[in-house]
């Protein structure tokens, strides 16, 4: 036991040095120290979220720019850079960040401790965010995901604070409620699901009261394109060598493609992330088991396929799904192990794709096409090993063993043999 502890030690130990050397890498990027090959990343910052908390400051939301996309509760991230009045807007923002960072570090170490536990999962986050670069600091993704993560890890044993956690992340960035469709059933999806609606109606009433504009956000996503970077912008990458008469401009915030059948395209999208929540309900009413892996298993699953089937996948979609496999992994028994690394070589990719090369990508070239076929095509295949393993562990292997037992006592129900056994 003594050498056991010891050896977990060196491991919590080892994974902070190597956290803190990666992590001062990427603020050295944000402060632009260092500077990397491509568009700046940080202008998200030092431009939008800044003339947002401006605007914000005065006692409304971004009423007049189409970009303010995000739900209510966005604005308490956006002007979270005055906790720390001593520091500029964008420094203040970076430096929080890495606090997130740090939190969602502590949170998996604590997590794996647990009986049951594994460092796994605390190494998948020390890894995974420095492959996608100086952007996992240069968005407003890393504190969402940090609320996601300690949904999943302290929300554990503690229904109702699952619940709370995302309820209010839902209102950071929609994804999390997606965290509550592995709740076991019963007890603990009653507290939950009921927490979460009363806590997302409690903080959208206090925005909506707070400020005008707190709902806004629902009309400007409407006349959005295809972003070059999704699933769907594959084919008009492809189209645009035979003759398509479409353009790439920044639109929305993103750069787009606008032009003859992207809204067909776009309709494509949301038809595969309809058929995507229809599986999702599917698995739900038929999994037999919720062990204990299954919660994070199901939600890194269900934010997985809608990323997958987004048309916009943005660099920074990659940390939420690398903090939800952290979690998942923090559990020794997860089925989760090769989507995991599928969603972290993704993420390296997403790092050539954006910043590095994203003129390639741009100019629908080979390189840039290259890239992208790869990144989603990883992406696609992590989905879909993810559904399997998900389905097999909580449907399909319940039902073989029920046969089993049925066959082996016939007329005897299920449940008490397995008591007695």
């Amino acid at each position: 036991m003594t050498r056991w502890v010891g050896r977990a030690g060196t491991g919590v130990r080892a994974a902070v040095a190597v956290w803190a050397v990666t992590r001062a890498a990427l603020l050295l990027c944000v402060f632009k120290v260092v500077t990397l090959p491509g568009p700046d990343v940080t202008g998200d910052v030092t431009v939008i979220y800044q003339g947002w908390s401006e605007v914000l400051r005065t006692g409304t939301y971004p009423l007049d720019d189409v970009t303010w996309q995000y739900p209510p509760a966005a604005a308490l991230a956006i002007l979270s850079p005055a906790a720390l009045p001593f520091l500029g807007y964008a420094a203040a923002f970076f430096v929080l960040a890495c606090a997130c960072d740090a939190v969602v570090l502590g949170l998996l170490v604590r997590a794996g401790r647990r009986p049951g536990g594994s460092a796994r999962g605390a190494w998948v986050w020390v890894a995974g965010v420095p492959l996608l670069g100086p952007t996992a600091y240069a968005r407003y993704d890393v504190m969402v995901t940090a609320v996601a993560v300690a949904a999943l890890v302290a929300g554990a044993r503690r229904p109702a604070v699952k619940g709370a956690l995302a309820g209010f992340g839902a209102l950071l960035k929609v994804w999390p409620v997606l965290l509550l469709v592995g709740t076991p059933r019963g007890v603990p999806t009653r507290r939950a699901w009921a927490v979460a609606g009363g806590t997302a109606l409690v903080v959208t009433a206090g925005c909506v009261a707070a400020m005008p504009g707190a709902l806004a956000f629902l009309t400007f996503q409407r006349d959005r394109g295809t972003e070059v970077e999704s699933l769907g912008a594959l084919v008009f990458h492809g189209a645009r060598h035979v003759g398509w008469e479409g353009e790439v401009l920044l639109n929305y915030g993103s750069v787009e493609f606008l032009g003859p059948y992207v809204r067909l395209v776009s309709a494509a999208a949301l038809a595969l992330s309809g058929v995507a929540l229809g599986w999702l309900v599917v698995w739900r009413l038929r999994a037999r088991e919720f062990p204990a892996s299954t919660p994070g298993d199901a939600a890194f699953t269900a934010v997985l396929l809608f990323t997958t089937t987004s048309r916009v996948i943005s660099p920074q979609y990659l940390l939420w799904l690398v903090g939800l496999a952290a979690a998942c992994l923090v559990v020794r028994t997860s089925g989760m192990v090769l989507p995991t690394r599928l969603v972290l070589v993704a993420t390296g990719v997403t790092l050539l794709e954006f910043p590095l090369l994203f003129s390639h990508v741009v100019a629908s070239d080979p390189l840039g096409v290259l890239l992208l076929a790869v990144r989603n095509g990883l992406l696609v295949a992590a989905a879909l090993i993810a559904c399997r393993r998900l389905w097999v562990r909580t449907v399909a292997a319940p039902r073989r063993r029920a046969a089993r037992a049925r066959e082996v006592s016939p007329g005897v129900p299920v449940r008490t043999r397995a008591t007695v056994r």
